[in-house]
């Protein structure tokens, strides 16, 4: 579970972090808002010259009719369709009702006569030639807008006003920049609020992360504080939950391994009985009766084959006797219950040992008080060593072993057990090997809640072990 919890978290961490996420999905939603902006704003200035036209030639000609009734008044000798247009007509009061970049005609037009413009010049910056080619092309030309001088008199003429291409594209282009400079200021702002706000309501991610990765470390009891933010809050009481579902779980799994090693010890004691009262004492009678024959049969001189065969099975029995004992030494109890650890170890050590130069050089480095580690955790410690001495011996090439025994007290408490040497080897490859030795270490080690670890060493392989000494 603690693997499981660990390759969640790590996994994780390759990703991209939420808040980024929520982030960038967030500047989306900012560039597609500006987008549309802009497309509202470009039509919306559009429309603005269409108004600000309509509206010029609506000004003027009631400027004009007001014109036209005074002329007529004044001038009655003179035919209606003579009276306009006057000179006073363009005036600067006339100017002042012609919004900038619209053009205003009189119809009929008279000779010589141009069109009276508002005042474009200066204001804003001329469109670049891209954005007057979009505009042409997806809006097309502003059309012009005729009004009757009077609606009484049709005669009096029409005004009619027309947006200056260049003119009403410059001011809607001045247009557009003002309103996209603020609606980029704001949204700036708001990205960089929003972005604020979410990270701040997932802060609190960081204390489950931190708490999912402690549990994948084995310290699975761990608190989390209560979130403002109601799923997070959630989520943090189902850690704690889970946490504490995977403790009583291990406390529940270390129970039935130590039961289980209690009964496995057991039989190994039991057979060790038998094997001693069966088969050592039926050796005995075996080699008592090869030497018996063998003793009888060397006074005659017919029988000399006789006594090569008793002779040869003398030698088998003893060889099998022997290996007995060993298996006996290996089924029985560790000598650590009798001698202690630290004597038990070096006897180990001693024993490991050979003058023959082909055979790895081992080095015991004993630190700490080991007098009163017993029981269980003494039992486990010597069959951890016994163990990885084993592998090291028979599984590689190793010219030198080091095995280090620290016991540490203060806050951690704990007996460390250090096995390296220089045969070389794949840490990896041995670390999910699956053999009998490697897994019972790990039953024992996991039922007095110690860890194990295997890691490469400078020519070779390092194996860990932690003990609690409260186990």
């Amino acid at each position: 579970m603690g693997l499981l919890l660990l390759s969640y978290v790590t996994h994780g961490g390759d990703r991209m972090r939420l808040v980024l996420q929520l982030v960038a999905r967030l500047l989306v939603v900012v560039a597609l808002c500006l987008v549309a902006a802009t497309i509202w704003t470009v039509l919306d200035a559009y429309r603005s010259v269409d108004r600000a036209t309509a509206a010029s030639a609506q000004r003027v000609s009631q400027a004009m009719e007001a014109l036209y009734w005074r002329e007529l008044l004044l001038r009655s000798n003179r035919m209606r369709e003579h009276l306009l247009p006057v000179p006073e007509w363009r005036t600067i009061e006339t100017m002042k009702l012609i919004s900038p970049g619209i053009c205003i005609e009189f119809e009929p037009r008279g000779e010589f006569e141009t069109p009276l413009c508002g005042q474009s010049k200066g204001i804003g910056k001329p469109a670049p030639l891209w954005f007057a080619a979009v505009v042409q092309g997806l809006l097309g030309s502003h059309a012009a807008v005729s009004r009757p001088i009077s609606v009484r008199a049709t005669t009096a003429g029409t005004v009619s006003a027309i947006a200056d291409p260049d003119a009403a594209t410059g001011l809607a282009w001045e247009h557009i920049l003002d309103i996209i400079n603020v609606a980029l200021l704001m949204a700036i702002a708001i990205a960089m609020l929003t972005s604020l706000a979410i990270a701040h309501a997932l802060a609190p991610a960081r204390s489950i992360v931190a708490a999912l990765q402690r549990m994948a470390h084995g310290q699975y009891r761990t608190s989390l504080p209560r979130f403002r933010s109601m799923e997070l809050s959630m989520i943090g009481q189902a850690v704690c939950d889970l946490g504490v579902r995977l403790e009583q779980a291990r406390e529940h799994r270390a129970v039935l391994t130590r039961r289980l090693l209690e009964i496995r010890s057991d039989e190994r004691r039991s057979l060790a009985r038998e094997l001693h009262d069966e088969f050592g004492q039926n050796l005995t009678a075996i080699l008592a009766f090869a030497s018996t024959i063998e003793a009888s049969s060397a006074q005659d001189q017919d029988k000399t084959r006789v006594a090569q065969d008793a002779r040869m099975i003398s030698r088998a029995t003893l060889r099998i006797m022997g290996c007995l004992r060993d298996t006996l030494d290996r089924l029985r109890h560790p000598p650590v219950e009798e001698l202690g650890l630290e004597a038990s170890l070096v006897s180990l050590v001693d024993s490991w040992r050979s003058p023959d130069a082909r055979r790895p050089v081992i080095q015991l480095d004993l630190q700490g008080d080991l007098t009163d580690v017993r029981g269980m955790v003494a039992s486990t410690a010597y069959r951890v060593v016994q163990e990885c001495l084993t592998n090291s011996l028979r599984h590689s090439a190793a010219r030198e072993i080091l095995l280090r025994i620290e016991r540490r007290s203060g806050p951690e408490n704990a007996l460390l057990i250090c096995v390296e040497d220089d045969g070389g080897g794949d840490a990896v490859c041995v670390a999910q090997s699956a053999g009998f030795g490697l897994t019972g270490i790990r039953e024992r080690l996991a039922a007095v809640g110690g860890s194990f670890s295997i890691a490469p060493a400078t020519h070779g392989l390092n194996v860990a072990a932690t003990i609690p000494m409260a186990a």
